[in-house]
């Protein structure tokens, strides 16, 4: 039996690539939400919830995932540090939930190639970040890029006072402990994503690019696929894809 997804912000772009693909990934959307919809009336046919909302919506879908003991899946990104507690408080100890900020497989693969690199090149190679999007996307940097950074830092024990936005003015010399980020935004990029490793005489570039949202949309199909069934906790889509070795 395909399983039956409650698909919150199911007009959005996201939402419309995750109905266009669900059929061919062994889903159907039992139930479209949008602003002015009450989720709460749609869900008792549900097996899962997805949400590509807005972060503000996230805590109220939640909050209703974890009143029905249903898995959720969260693609919406930019909560502020409130609304993530609230999410947190919610669902914390009662349903599973895949909480990422990016699901393609490429993008999840590219976090552990960021992982196993770091970890080989240590701190004589110094890690910068760069992310474009389409000029429609609205916080930055991207939740993909933040995952990243969580990597690096994790890799190189840096504090989030040790990431640095962008550069301007007479800054002094780059310090060695630093994570540089750099977001761009202009036409319909989907996403790109490189992680830079500079070295003396060389460079390491590891970058995905992104041309067709079908990939982030067959991601969420497949964490809400994995997540049935799965013990109460926050997964991200490395653990649903087993890389996190």
């Amino acid at each position: 039996m395909p399983l039956r997804i409650l698909l919150n912000g199911s007009k959005g772009r996201m939402g419309l690539a995750i109905a266009a693909c669900a059929e061919d990934n062994d889903a159907v959307i039992t139930a479209s939400c949008d602003a002015g919809d009450n989720p709460a009336d749609l869900i008792d046919a549900c097996d899962a919830v997805i949400d590509f909302s807005f972060h503000e919506v996230t805590p109220v879908i939640a909050k209703l995932a974890a009143e029905k003991n249903l898995p959720l899946v969260i693609g919406t990104t930019g909560h502020t540090p409130e609304e993530r507690s609230e999410i947190l408080a919610a669902v914390e100890g009662k349903i599973p939930v895949i909480w990422a900020g990016n699901y393609s497989v490429g993008v999840n693969t590219l976090n552990y190639l960021t992982r196993k690199a770091a970890n080989i090149l240590g701190e004589r190679y110094e890690p910068e970040v760069m992310e474009m999007h389409h000029h429609h996307k609205k916080d930055a940097p991207s939740g993909t890029a933040e995952r990243l950074i969580e990597i690096l830092m994790e890799a190189y024990q840096l504090g989030q006072e040790e990431v640095i936005h962008g550069r301007e003015g007479l800054i002094g010399a780059r310090p060695a402990k630093q994570i540089g980020v750099h977001a761009l935004r202009g036409g319909d990029i989907v996403g790109e994503h490189t992680v830079y490793f500079i070295g003396d005489g060389e460079r390491i570039e590891l970058t995905h690019r992104a041309t067709d949202r079908k990939i982030f949309a067959q991601g969420a199909v497949r964490a809400a696929h994995w997540a049935k069934g799965k013990a109460p906790g926050i997964y991200n889509m490395e653990d649903v894809l087993g890389l996190n070795d």
